[in-house]
């Protein structure tokens, strides 16, 4: 379950951006708490748009998109199951999870910092082949700044 706890964040003024941009409407989950739950009845979605995706996405994500989210992408989920969402820093993924709540939802998490923190940690991301990759969609210029690790690729 996780504790809340953000200090792992390196990067002071990224750690800053992020707490003043997020709605904090969804519990959120650091890299460390998502990387030691237990997978068992674990969904990972990723709110980002299909080209950001295609780069690289964390393992066993699937891919719901954002402007074009539709519930039917996760029919198949089981309301009490638990669901992590993340796209490149967390504000898209917040949005998404709000709505998954909504929806009845229970177990509703957004991953802190999202795929640039990911990355930033030092932690794999794959290509749609399943292929382990350095690639990290930037989102944009003025975002991909808090990327410290890996090719940014637009």
């Amino acid at each position: 379950m996780p504790t809340g706890v953000f200090a792992q964040i390196h990067n002071p003024e990224f750690k800053a951006v992020l707490d003043k941009g997020y709605r904090h409407t969804v519990p959120l989950i650091s890299v460390e708490e998502f990387k030691a739950l237990d997978k068992h009845n674990l969904y990972i979605l990723d709110a980002r748009e299909a080209e950001e995706y295609s780069v690289s996405h964390l393992k066993n994500a699937r891919s719901v998109g954002y402007f074009w989210f539709d519930m039917r992408h996760v029919y198949d989920i089981p309301y009490d199951a638990r669901v992590v969402v993340y796209c490149s820093v967390g504000f898209r993924s917040e949005k998404i999870a709000e709505k998954l709540l909504k929806a009845g939802y229970q177990n509703v998490y957004n991953l802190y910092g999202s795929i640039f923190e990911w990355v930033n940690q030092g932690n794999p991301v794959y290509q749609s082949s399943g292929v382990q990759t350095s690639e990290i969609h930037g989102y944009n210029k003025k975002w991909s700044r808090w990327i410290e690790r890996g090719a940014i690729v637009y």
